[in-house]
């Protein structure tokens, strides 16, 4: 058979090699949105015969954003019956008078693209690091009398683990109502993991989007990054914090110890905390929690105007994109960023030069020491054109600062669990809050500034005085930015 055919195999693999490239191109040409990315993948299709148009099979196809709509394509997201009426988009202008008047192009562009209200009312306190934070957060579960919400990304099974889980377990014997969701990955963290402590202690709990062994390729994307609690439906949390021993800065956590922001609110926007909550555990479990045990009624706590920002690679694929889109086109005085992780795309880089171009203080705090390597050394590949325009990055000493905090203008305030890099903006689970309040702001802002008077500059100059390997590993790693 093999002789038979063998005169003809070029005709067959070069038709085989035309119908596979024309039948890629066709896909990139309608579903390939980035210019760039679609002109490299027919290239790749056409120059590599059929190998080409495998790897585009394999690696080109955006299934993410696909997997995550078609999981929860059949849960219509819950929404809270509002017991304060949010803020109407003809009242912004008089409502944004004492806290920053410009900003009411943002709060309408945030209102467009994000399904929640703006709503008044609120209290936000700031709680730095586990050191503030846990103890906060323990006594709120050690006073609860109806339910207690908790989702995180890493919950270790260290002290402070421990403490939590005698806390949640003790709610729980009181009778109240506790549920806990954690990411299946985040849970791998440590070994064993805490599950089997909270279920020893009664507590109801989930795992997100669990893998199972062989694991597929999707199961280091779509994370639950968000950290919410909610106790009693009146008083939430919400920031960057993971439960690990190592957010507690006085235990002096050698070579782990990590700096954090985490907030207590009270006050409207907490519902929407719990609904973004409700939703994760409904898709994981199936149980939908309804009712005043969950969403009680909820008065003016403060004078804070906020609002949730979900963010995740389904229905809420790139609104946080927009928002951080928004807030620098608006900004007219001072943006200060705080992030772990720095990979902003081309678009979030030239929005960021172009705010500094028209003048705006636009300073970028980023740990000077990673817990992950490679994505520092992308970070140092990439980081060049901010500071040909003008942008000012600083490097913080030890130890790390995970942290997530932007400020515009002394008068606006983003804080939550995203980062400013691909995995965040784009393929997992994210929950942030807005606010719009100038004494927060300001808060915040003295915050931010105070890591930049300890912080090292980093020049454009020291960029060139890096030696040859290092600035070859770190434009190597700025090739896989996108995945990191």
């Amino acid at each position: 058979m093999v002789e038979v055919l063998q005169p003809y195999l070029p005709h067959i693999v070069s038709a085989l090699w035309t119908t596979t490239a024309c039948l890629t191109t066709l896909h990139i040409v309608l579903y390939k949105r980035e210019t760039r990315s679609a002109i490299g993948w027919m290239g790749l299709s056409w120059l590599t015969p059929i190998l080409g148009s495998v790897l585009y099979l394999m690696f080109g196809i955006n299934r993410i954003e696909r997997k995550a709509e078609s999981l929860r394509e059949d849960l219509d997201e819950y929404d809270a019956p509002m017991s304060t009426a949010p803020i109407r988009r003809e009242d912004l202008e008089d409502e944004l008078q004492q806290r920053g008047s410009h900003l009411g192009g943002l709060a309408r562009l945030v209102g467009d693209v994000v399904d929640e209200p703006l709503v008044p009312g609120n209290a936000l306190e700031p709680l730095v690091n586990g050191d503030e934070a846990y103890p906060a957060m323990l006594e709120a579960i050690e006073h609860a009398e109806t339910s207690v919400t908790l989702a995180t990304y890493i919950f270790d099974n260290d002290e402070w683990g421990e403490r939590f889980v005698d806390a949640l377990g003790d709610a729980a014997a009181r009778g109240v109502e506790v549920r806990v969701l954690i990411d299946a990955a985040g849970l791998r963290y440590s070994c064993p993991s805490v599950l089997r402590k909270l279920q020893h202690s009664n507590v109801e709990t989930a795992r997100f989007l669990p893998s199972f062994f062989p694991p597929h390729l999707l199961s280091i994307n779509m994370r639950n990054h968000r950290k919410v609690m909610v106790v009693d439906g009146h008083v939430g949390f919400t920031g960057g914090m993971n439960i690990r021993a190592g957010h507690v800065i006085e235990d002096g956590a050698s070579g782990h110890a990590a700096q954090d922001l985490h907030f207590r609110l009270e006050g409207p926007v907490v519902a929407q905390l719990q609904e973004i909550f409700v939703d994760d555990w409904r898709f994981s479990t199936g149980e939908k929690l309804r009712g005043e045990t969950w969403f009680p009624d909820l008065s003016s706590a403060g004078d804070i105007m906020a609002r949730g920002i979900p963010a995740g690679p389904d229905e809420h694929l790139d609104k946080l994109s927009w928002t951080l889109h928004g807030a620098l086109a608006c900004a007219q005085e001072s943006v200060r960023l705080l992030t772990p992780y720095f990979l902003p795309d081309d678009s979030l880089t030239a929005a960021l030069n172009t705010a500094a171009l028209r003048g705006v203080d636009v300073d970028v705090i980023l740990p000077g020491e990673s817990n992950l390597p490679f994505v520092h050394w992308a970070m140092f590949g990439q980081i060049r054109p901010l500071l040909e325009r003008g942008c000012r990055v600083w490097m913080t000493p030890p130890p790390f600062d995970h942290s997530k905090l932007m400020v515009v203008d002394e008068a606006w305030t983003l804080l939550g669990s995203a980062n400013w890099d691909p995995r965040s903006l784009r393929l997992n689970f994210e929950f942030n809050v807005e606010c719009y309040d100038s004494h927060l702001a300001e808060r915040m802002d003295a915050l931010a500034l105070e890591k930049r008077s300890r912080a090292e500059r980093l020049t454009l100059e020291d960029l060139d005085s890096r030696s040859l390997p290092a600035v070859f590993r770190d434009n190597l790693f700025r090739l896989g930015a996108p995945y990191m």
